[in-house]
């Protein structure tokens, strides 16, 4: 199977609680941490060589066909309603899901100057994953009301990320994902995720050898990423798959910035 080594960026084993502030968009947006990195080089295989193909309920990720109608992604405000509502058609046929709503969308980019232009954030070049079983049922509790905390305490819900390129071919920066069935709970840690007007938590990971790494080469604008940050009964199944962008170095040197969105989604059961 192909592959390309990379260097993938996780925690050293913490000492201290962990502390993640969350950047700002803007030219200079970068993370900050309060342990140290520990980079590793790492085989990450061409998931697109995968047989059979990865999926949300065995690897926590997968890809999809996404033709989407909309025309200018830094416009979203414009076509908002029916960006959406072709996410929860996409997502719901993807999960096996009942209900769905959408609850955020970010922009990213790799270049400093397409950033400070559009106001976005950087491309994520730490091992992370989104939510923690306290910030997921948080969340969960913020979208539907904090009366249905108990109610969902014996049913399955699911935060799931669409990540797609809003401008051409993802040449840079790819997004790298490790197959769940490959990841140990003592590797996962949990940390405080702060942000000017809000504390969360958000999963960070320290290294093990047999991590399986995967990416998609080349993702075009009619495809997305659909990756599960949290799953409430995975039972055998995947509960989420960590993930981070990496620099490519078989990317050609004139290959254009990596422009991109993740939407994020509850799916109830």
């Amino acid at each position: 199977m192909q592959s390309v080594t990379a260097s993938l960026r996780y925690i050293a084993p913490p000492d201290q609680p962990v502390v993640y502030n969350a950047s700002t968009a803007g030219a200079n947006a970068q993370l900050d941490i309060n342990v140290p990195f520990d980079d590793r080089r790492v085989d990450v295989f061409n998931a697109r060589e995968l047989a059979p193909t990865p999926s949300l309920e065995r690897e926590g990720f997968s890809l999809v066909n996404h033709n989407t109608a909309v025309d200018d992604f830094y416009a979203l405000a414009d076509q908002l309603a029916d960006y959406e509502e072709e996410l929860r058609q996409l997502v719901l046929a993807a999960t096996g899901g009942k209900q769905l709503m959408v609850f955020d969308h970010t922009h990213r980019s790799d270049s400093a100057q397409i950033r400070g232009q559009q106001q976005t954030r950087e491309a994520t070049a730490l091992i992370h994953n989104d939510y923690t079983e306290s910030s997921a049922h948080k969340r969960l509790g913020e979208i539907l009301g904090a009366e249905v905390l108990d109610e969902y305490k014996d049913k399955r819900f699911m935060i799931v990320n669409l990540w797609r390129s809003i401008n051409g071919t993802v040449m840079r920066s790819p997004l790298a994902c490790c197959d769940a069935q490959t990841v140990v709970e003592d590797n996962v840690i949990a940390a405080e995720r702060r942000t000017a007007d809000r504390i969360g938590e958000l999963e960070l990971v320290t290294y093990r050898a047999d991590q399986r790494w995967y990416f998609y080469p080349q993702l075009r604008f009619d495809e997305a990423l659909l990756i599960k940050t949290y799953d409430s009964q995975p039972g055998g199944a995947a509960k989420r798959a960590i993930h981070t962008a990496f620099e490519d170095a078989t990317a050609p040197l004139n290959a254009p910035p990596r422009e991109s969105m993740e939407s994020r989604m509850l799916v109830l059961f």
